[in-house]
Parts: C-alpha cells; structure tokens; sequence
C-alpha cells in the first residue's frame, strides 16, 4: 500500500455504514468583503467621494458668499461707527460722545442699531438702551445680546468699548434677519447635502455598473480565448473613449494571436506534407545503400545524397526559425538608422554578375538618399530574395529592373521581372510558408522566400505587395522612414 492510501490519524473517519465519504464545503466569501475587493465598487465610491467634497466646496463658498458676507459688513459698519464716537469722545470728552450717539439715534430710521454710554458706575449716560446688559460679558471685545426692545425681542451684535476716565460704551447692530437667513441657509444646505449623497450614490452605483459592464465584457472574451475560441473579440461600443481605444487593442492583440496560431498549424501542415518527402528519400537511400552498396566508393555517394537531402531540410528549418524570429519582434532591439543607397548599390553589383552570366540585365533607378531606421542586414536579405526570384523565373535575354524612392513616410522598393508571373488568385497566398505556385513546382526552392520578405516588412512598419508587370511581376516592398512602432495594415502602405 501507498503512503498516499494510509489513513491519517487526524483525518476524520467514516462512519461504518456510511455509503460515501463526506465531502469539504469551500466557505463562501461574505459579500461584503466580495463588494469592497471589487474594482467598481472602490471607483464608485472614488466618484461620490469627489462629488461629495465638489458638493460641500460648493456649499462652503455659497454660505461665505451670503451668511458670511452680511456678518463681514455688518462688523465693518459696527466698527466704523465706533472708530467715529471714540474720535467725538476724545475730542469733546462725554459731551462729545453723547451729542453723536443722540445724532446716529435720531438719524436710525430703521431702528436697527444699538448705542450705550455709561459712566464708571454703569449709571445710564445716553443711548437707546435703558442700562448696562447683566449679561453682557466685559472681559471680551465682541458678543451677541438678546434683548427685548419695545416688547419685540431682538439679538443685536455688540462691540464692547473702555473709555478714557472709566466710563463704557457699546455698540451694535440688530442680527435677528442674519440669522433667519442663515437658519434657512443651514436648511438649504441640509438638504443639498441629502440630495448630494443621493445624486452622489446614484452616480457610484452608474459608475460600477459601467465600469463592471465594460470589465464583464473583457473577462468573458479572455475566458473563452482561453477556452480555445480564438473568434471571440471584445465589443467595441463605437464612442471612441479609453474603453473602446482598450476593446480595440485587445482585438488587434487577439487577431494577432489568431493569425500566429494559424501560422503555426500551416507551418505544421507544411513540415508534414513537404518535409516528408526528402526525409523520407533520405532514408531510402540509406537502406538501398546499406543493402546494395558493394564497395566504400558506392556507400560514400549514397551518404553523401543522403547528407545533401538533410542540409537541405536544415536550411528549411533554418529559414523558418528565422521567420518566427523576425514575426517575434526580437531583432528590433538591433535596429539603427541605415542608408538604403549603398545596401541597394551592393546589391546591384553583386546581382549584376550574377544576371550577366546567366543572359539577363539588371538595371537599377534609385533615389540618391533613402534613409531608414532598421537592420540593415535585414533589409538585404529581404531584396535579395525578391531579385533571387527575379532571375530565378526569368527568361534568357530578360530585363529585371530594380528601383527605390521615397513616398511620404515609406521607402518603396520595387523589383520587377519579365517572367510567368503570379497568377492573381495565388498572389494572397504566395508569402504563406511552403506556398509554391504551379509554375514555380518544376524549379528549386522551399516556398519560404517571400515569406521572410514579409516578415521582415512587418517587422519594418510596412508590408510586400505582389502586382502584374504584363508581362512579369512586379514586387513591391514598403518599409517605414522611421522607427515602426506598430506594423502597417495592409491598405495604410500607400503601395499601389
């Protein structure tokens, strides 16, 4: 028996005439605890919070701007009365004083101040209120009094005022419709602050539904990507806002994905079905060898056939190593300003040799400045490919011709033959891996060549467009001026 299989010692036992064993329960998380880990939920709450702080900000100022405002002009007026009956008592001494304070009493029409003159006694002197308060504290400066004048109770606001040779002087003004209006502002604001916690749910409660809505749609596509529906993508509401600019890049990444995927199974496809021969041819003359050869000299040929046949299955699988290279992106850390002219120029002179011995011409029109931002050993393998099929499907005595200029933000490489050409319904698969058309079955190649062009043309900010040249085809590469950032779709090249 397994220590596996042993029965713990502290693991609860069956009971004997139980049919089954007990299965654990998973304890469920508190909803509570659910809401306050939830994204929407703490951006909703972020919402109220800011829209409740906006809403008390805003009642601050209102309350400064009309309760507070009365309070500032009536202290400014209670002071400068003062200032002046404090001159007129200095001035005339209590005669001064009380000949003022009888002028501001009769000239009250309102009835709305309040003056008191009184000697160092507390003994009336003059004014409009009979005595000195009880209640009046006189150890501050400022303070409020209720008072009942004519029988109609009032609350004036007072300055209280030490004179020279002890006598006492108060000043005020009635605050009874300061603090109605506050008493209805406090009210106001009150209910303000019911309608702003309300307004301010609601709009949290809008806000996480939104954010969960969007969130929702997200999570279920990557759910089911995962699950192998590579077709699903995320809903893109059309109000061109951060939501629908991240539903648009996750569906670029996801048909990315897509087509990568689907690359790897042509790929696979391709290994299958093109490899197997020459692996296979391989073999077979090996056996043939190992069962027929009579002497050192007839095995050592067939190995060396054999040998041959598996240098060109490496070099397949070289070539595809490298186009999954270049498709991964990794040489892009390598890329560096690079003069087009003198890898064009290179080229030329290379190829031209090789056009010559094999009865063709090779003429070149390029542009005399061609800067590019890439790898520049890239770029040269990816034209040299497109000259290689030139003069691979050319005739004897035929023109290919080689040219390159500058269109906007892209390079245009061009390079045009006068050979069978593609037929247009193969011209969207030719730069699929192991493609070979009907006219290219009969000549040497692994269908991997303009497979690599394009890749290196994506990885380059552009793309390779195949075109009639009547007769002939017409090859066109586009590479971007500067640093790519993102590869070009297919329509935005400008290759025409």
């Amino acid at each position: 028996m397994t220590e596996a299989a042993l029965p713990r010692e502290d693991a609860p036992q069956d009971a004997p005439g139980d049919a089954a064993p007990k299965t654990m329960r998973v304890p469920r998380v508190p909803t509570s605890i659910r809401l306050l880990k939830s994204a929407g939920v703490r951006f909703g709450v972020i919402y109220a919070a800011l829209f409740g702080i906006s809403a008390a900000a805003l009642a601050a100022f209102l309350w400064w701007s009309t309760a507070g405002l009365l309070e500032r002009q009536t202290e400014a007026a209670i002071d400068q009365d003062s200032e002046a009956l404090i001159d007129h008592f200095l001035e005339g001494g209590p005669t001064g004083a009380m000949a003022a304070i009888k002028d501001r009493v009769a000239g009250n029409i309102d009835d709305d101040a309040l003056y008191l003159l009184v000697d160092p006694e507390y003994h009336f002197v003059e004014g409009n209120l009979n005595a000195w308060p009880a209640h009046m504290p006189l150890d501050e400066d400022w303070g409020e009094l209720k008072l009942d004048r004519a029988g109609v109770p009032a609350l004036m606001q007072v300055h209280y005022f030490e004179l020279p040779g002890g006598y006492h002087m108060l000043v005020g003004r009635d605050i009874a419709v300061r603090a109605q209006l506050g008493r209805m502002m406090g009210g106001a604001l009150l209910w303000a602050a019911v309608i702003a916690v309300v307004l301010g749910s609601i709009g949290a409660w809008a806000v996480r539904g939104l954010f969960r809505s969007t969130i929702s749609d997200v999570s279920a596509t990557a759910l089911a990507v995962s699950a192998g529906d590579l077709s699903r993508r995320v809903r893109v509401a059309g109000a061109e806002d951060e939501f629908d600019l991240l539903a648009q890049a996750i569906n670029d990444m996801l048909d990315r994905i897509s087509r990568l995927m689907d690359g790897v199974r042509q790929v696979s496809n391709a290994i299958a079905h093109d490899l197997r021969t020459p692996i296979t041819r391989a073999r077979t003359r090996l056996e043939d060898a190992a069962i027929h050869a009579s002497t050192d000299v007839e095995l050592r040929a067939a190995v060396e056939r054999a040998m041959a046949d598996l240098d060109g299955i490496v070099g397949v699988f070289q070539a595809l190593l490298r186009i999954s290279e270049i498709e991964a992106g990794a040489r892009r850390s390598a890329f560096a300003p690079v003069d087009l002219v003198a890898v064009l120029e290179d080229l030329t002179e290379l190829y031209d040799v090789v056009a010559e011995e094999a009865g063709m011409t090779l003429l070149a029109d390029i542009e005399p400045s061609l800067p590019a931002f890439g790898d520049r050993d890239m770029i040269q393998q990816a034209v040299a490919n497109l000259i290689d099929n030139a003069l691979k499907f050319s005739p004897i005595g035929g023109v290919i011709r080689l040219s390159a200029r500058v269109e906007g933000e892209m390079i245009i490489v061009e390079v045009a033959d006068q050979g069978p050409g593609i037929p247009e319904a193969d011209r969207v698969r030719a730069t699929e891996r192991f493609f070979r058309g009907e006219t290219a079955r009969s000549t040497p190649g692994s269908g991997l060549g303009l497979s690599l062009v394009q890749a290196v043309a994506h990885l380059h900010g552009g793309e390779i467009g195949l075109f009639d040249a009547q007769p002939g085809l017409r090859a066109v590469l586009s590479l971007s001026v500067h640093h790519p950032i993102e590869p070009h779709l297919a329509h935005g090249s400008g290759l025409r």
